[in-house]
């Protein structure tokens, strides 16, 4: 589903992302972790092209992210995004939100979108709340809004950069909850998260970066019982002390 070949990228002289590879089957959920400015949020904005890379190759379903003949913007209909902030129109109803897209980029008719968002909705567990603003829910109310409008563009995959990581404590489960089940489902997922737990009991593999390079990649099993690197050891020793 996803192949990430060699892929190298630079902020003006500083090397960002070394010559990462791997690839992501159908069905499966990749959990990436590492250090803060490892490269995790950049290589998963990379396979959806939001973030451009000066070498290597990145195909989704068989599509080069990289060839400048791709439509980017068709890709990324079928590529769904959870970003850290929700990133909800502020000033539309959840209801609009969740057709907007649909609309736009798919479509749709407006009854129809308007439809397979309130199911989706429903199924978060936030029917009740389609008419509300986004201000008027809480973080993880948000950003379950932000997973079911994802799902609405009926997605082949989809991308999570740290969707838990703006939120109270006491909302994490909420979301991790709503990504659980998705995974159940067979959702293909890249998962960048400090969520240790949701990564043993969903993941099939642990990706672990730092310094932008891939330095293990390994079963969810192996990776906890016993990671290969010194500096995956510290790190987890330090995210599973707590």
């Amino acid at each position: 589903m996803i192949k990430i070949d060699n892929v190298s990228k630079y902020y003006g002289d500083f090397n960002v992302l070394k010559e990462c590879s791997t690839t992501v089957e159908k069905g499966e959920v990749i959990v990436v972790c590492g250090p803060s400015g490892s490269g995790k949020s950049t290589l998963i904005k990379c396979v959806n092209g939001l973030e451009p890379f000066q070498a290597g190759e990145i195909t989704v379903n068989g599509i080069s992210v990289g060839d400048p003949k791709t439509n980017l913007s068709k890709l990324r209909a079928h590529v769904g995004m959870v970003f850290q902030n929700f990133e909800l129109f502020p000033h539309m109803s959840i209801t609009q939100n969740l057709a907007i897209a649909q609309v736009k980029v798919l479509g749709r008719k407006q009854e129809e979108a308007v439809e397979k968002g309130l199911k989706l909705l429903d199924r978060v567990g936030l029917k009740a709340h389609a008419h509300k603003f986004p201000g008027q829910l809480s973080g993880g109310q948000q950003q379950r809004v932000a997973i079911a409008r994802a799902l609405a563009m009926d997605p082949i995959c989809m991308l999570f950069d740290e969707p838990t990581s703006a939120l109270d404590p006491e909302m994490v489960n909420e979301v991790l909850d709503v990504m659980t089940e998705l995974a159940q489902e067979g959702m293909t997922m890249m998962c960048v998260t400090h969520e240790m737990g949701f990564a043993r009991r969903v993941a099939n593999r642990v990706i672990f970066m730092d310094h932008g390079r891939i330095v293990e990649d390994d079963e969810k099993e192996a990776f906890f019982a016993n990671p290969r690197s010194e500096r995956a050891q510290q790190f987890l020793a330090k995210i599973l002390h707590h």
